[in-house]
C-alpha cells in the first residue's frame, strides 16, 4: 500500500463520525487541514489531487472547496491562491481528533522511561513534563505545579461597613486571604457579626468547601447565609489555584512563520509570561475540565481575545479530590493537532499516575 493511500485512509478513519458535510467534503477539508499544517502554503485543487492521488478530478475538488468556503470552513487568502482552513475549519476537524488520537507505542515508552529516571521529586516531574510537551509538539509548553483541589478553612472575620454591607474576610490554612462584600437582608450590629464569626470559626476550622456544605446544626438564617457564602467563596477560590508555572519551548513558537512579525511574537510572549492572562486561561480549564480531560482553544474564543493568533491544547491532571494542576501547549493555529492532543493527554495521564502512586504509598 502506498504512503499516500495510507495517509488518506487514516484521515477517513477520523472522519467516520463527522456530520453535516458530505463524505467527500469531509475528506477534502481534512486533507486541506493536514496539508496546510505540514507546508504552511495555500492548498490548490490540482496539488491536492496529485499529492493524495484522489480518484476524482481537480474540478470536482475545486467545486467542493468553494462549497466549504461558503460554509465558513475554508478561505482564499488571494484571488489566485488556493484555500487555507479557517478557525472554524480547524475546530470541525479537531473535534474528531479528540477521540481518535494516541501516541505511538515507542514514544509512550520513551516518555515513561524519562519520568522513571526523574526519580521522586515532583519539581523534576514538572520541568520534565514541560520539556517533553515542547519537544513532542514543537510548541511552547506550560505546566502548573499540583495544588490542593480545594481550600481549607482557617479563620473568618465579618466586619460591618455601612448599612447592610458587610466585609467578609476568609483566611485559608495556606495563608491566602480572600475578601468579599456581603449585602444582608437587614442591618446587623458588629457585636452580632463577631458572634457569628466566632461560632463558625469553631465548627469550620480544618474543613474544605464540600465538608462545610454538609454541616448541619441549629443555625439561624444569618449563620446559614454566611456558611453558604463561605462555601461558595472557597470553591471559587479553590478553582483558581495555580501554583508555580513551568515553561519550555518558546523558541519553537517564535521560529514559526506566523510569528515572524514583531507584534505577533510580542503577543505570544505576553500570553506565556503575563500572570493574569495565564490565570484566565488556566481558570477556564480548571472550571470546565475534569482530571484527564483535554480542551482545545483555536484562535479568539469568547473573551480570550489575546489568543486570536494562537491555538492552545490544555489538560487537567492530578488525583481527584486531593490535588490538581494543568498542562498544555501554545502554538500557531496551524498546529499539528493530532500529535499535540495525544501528547498532552498522555503526559497528563503520566503525571496523574505518578502523583497517585506517591499519595497511596
Amino acid at each position: 500500500m502506498s504512503g499516500f493511500s495510507t495517509r488518506v485512509k487514516r484521515v477517513l478513519i477520523i472522519l467516520n463520525n463527522m456530520g453535516e458535510l458530505t463524505e467527500r467534503q469531509r475528506l477534502i477539508l481534512a486533507l486541506v487541514v493536514r496539508d496546510y499544517i505540514e507546508n504552511a502554503q495555500p492548498v490548490g485543487s490540482k496539488s491536492l489531487v496529485d499529492r493524495y492521488r484522489l480518484d476524482f478530478s481537480s474540478a470536482t475538488v475545486r467545486n467542493e472547496m468553494m462549497a466549504l468556503s461558503e460554509l465558513g470552513y475554508l478561505r482564499q487568502p488571494h484571488t489566485s491562491a488556493g484555500r487555507v482552513p479557517t478557525e472554524e475549519g480547524y475546530r470541525y476537524f479537531v473535534r474528531q481528533l479528540m477521540v481518535h488520537t494516541e501516541l505511538p507505542g515507542h514514544v509512550q515508552r520513551t516518555i515513561h522511561h524519562q519520568f522513571y529516571q526523574a526519580g521522586t521529586d515532583p519539581e523534576k516531574w514538572m520541568r520534565l513534563a514541560a520539556s517533553v510537551l515542547a519537544q513532542q509538539s514543537q510548541a511552547a509548553a506550560l505546566v502548573t505545579s499540583p495544588q490542593p483541589t480545594s481550600l481549607v478553612f482557617k479563620h473568618l472575620e465579618l466586619i460591618a461597613t455601612r448599612g447592610r454591607q458587610v466585609l467578609m474576610v476568609l483566611v485559608s490554612t495556606t495563608g491566602e486571604v480572600h475578601q468579599q462584600m456581603l449585602i444582608l437582608a437587614e442591618p446587623v450590629t458588629q457585636e452580632r457579626l463577631s458572634q457569628v464569626a466566632n461560632e463558625l470559626n469553631a465548627v469550620c476550622r480544618g474543613l474544605n468547601a464540600e465538608a462545610i456544605s454538609r454541616l448541619t446544626g441549629p443555625y439561624d438564617a444569618l449563620e446559614q447565609d454566611v456558611l453558604r457564602l463561605v462555601r461558595d467563596l472557597m470553591k471559587q477560590a479553590g478553582d483558581m489555584l495555580t501554583g508555580e508555572v513551568y515553561r519550555d519551548g518558546l523558541t519553537n513558537v517564535l521560529a514559526e512563520p506566523e510569528f515572524a512579525e514583531v507584534d505577533v511574537a510580542r503577543r505570544a510572549l505576553r500570553v506565556l509570561e503575563e500572570r493574569s492572562l495565564l490565570q484566565e486561561l488556566i481558570n477556564r480549564v480548571m472550571v470546565t475540565t475534569k482530571v484527564g480531560g483535554v480542551q482545545v482553544l483555536i484562535g479568539a474564543e469568547e473573551a480570550l481575545e489575546d489568543l486570536r493568533e494562537f491555538s492552545v491544547v490544555m489538560a487537567r491532571y492530578g488525583v481527584p479530590g486531593l490535588v490538581t494542576g494543568t498542562l498544555g501547549v501554545l502554538g500557531p493555529i496551524r498546529m499539528s493537532y493530532g500529535r499535540t492532543i495525544s501528547t498532552v493527554r498522555f503526559v497528563a495521564g503520566v503525571l496523574s499516575d505518578m502523583l497517585g502512586d506517591t499519595m497511596t504509598e
